[in-house]
């Protein structure tokens, strides 16, 4: 009931002095394909989790937001093969099935923005989205443009959502730079970790144990039990912890989206 009353609040206030393009989220995903294990001793195929970004793209879509994609230098998405498994869809087989059309069929989803457009389209969008996946711990990681893209939308207080694995791209912010050292944050958890290596994937990717580098750093991580629908907001920043936080993070970030509006209105 609660969640209910939230999307009516939502339906009431943010949108009426936006114009169509002023509403867009833009999600950042990875490109890349292959993940290195054991020092490379091992090759497996990665990409975007499937369920962490259609159904956070679905809440968005269903909530007046348009959408807006962006990759390293503008190369389609790479879904990662084992977030199609129906264990992680639990009862949204039907999203399942219109993800996989639309990763096929959008136009838009196969013809994304670089980078370096979504950077100078910034002020077009209202947040932004970043998808987990270990896809991200090869390209987005290591590419130049993810702590610029991080610092803007830090800076005029928008909504950022980081999903999984996506909160270590706040690592690639130098610490003398960093806007979310002290934020209370969220991200894959040590032990789901250590699951995902022994029994997933067999093997050891070289950038790992990431809540731990995160407290390193200066970041307040906290985590709920493996597979927890689970997620953190403080101020702008929606964090949240595995495939199955979609809708813990999805509530969220609608409510990290209606205070910002409701600051831009007054």
């Amino acid at each position: 009931m609660k969640y209910i009353l939230f999307m009516i609040t939502i339906a009431m206030v943010p949108n009426l002095s936006l114009s169509a393009q002023d509403k867009k989220i833009l999600f950042v995903l990875s490109a890349a394909d292959t993940l290195a294990l054991d020092n490379g001793h091992k090759l497996r195929q990665t990409g975007v989790f499937l369920n962490e970004f259609y159904l956070a793209y679905q809440s968005v879509l269903v909530n007046g937001y348009g959408v807006e994609f962006a990759t390293p230098n503008g190369k389609v998405a790479t879904i990662d093969i084992e977030s199609i498994q129906d264990s992680y869809w639990k009862d949204n087989m039907d999203s399942k099935n219109q993800a996989l059309k639309f990763v096929k069929e959008d136009k838009t989803f196969n013809h994304p923005l670089t980078l370096e457009s979504a950077i100078e389209n910034f002020d077009n969008y209202l947040g932004i989205i970043i998808p987990g996946g270990q896809g991200l711990m090869i390209d987005l990681i290591e590419d130049k443009n993810i702590p610029i893209l991080l610092k803007q939308f830090a800076r005029s207080h928008k909504p950022t959502g980081l999903i999984c694995h996506a909160p270590s791209l706040i690592l690639s912010i130098p610490p003398g730079e960093n806007p979310y050292i002290g934020y209370k944050v969220n991200a894959v958890s040590p032990l789901e970790e250590f699951v995902i290596e022994r029994f997933i994937m067999k093997g050891q990717p070289k950038n790992r144990k990431i809540a731990k580098q995160l407290k390193k750093l200066g970041l307040k991580y906290k985590s709920g039990l493996p597979k927890a629908n689970y997620a953190i907001k403080d101020r702008n920043l929606v964090t949240s912890q595995n495939p199955f936080s979609s809708r813990r993070f999805n509530s969220l970030y609608l409510q990290a989206i209606a205070e910002y509006l409701e600051t831009k209105r007054l």
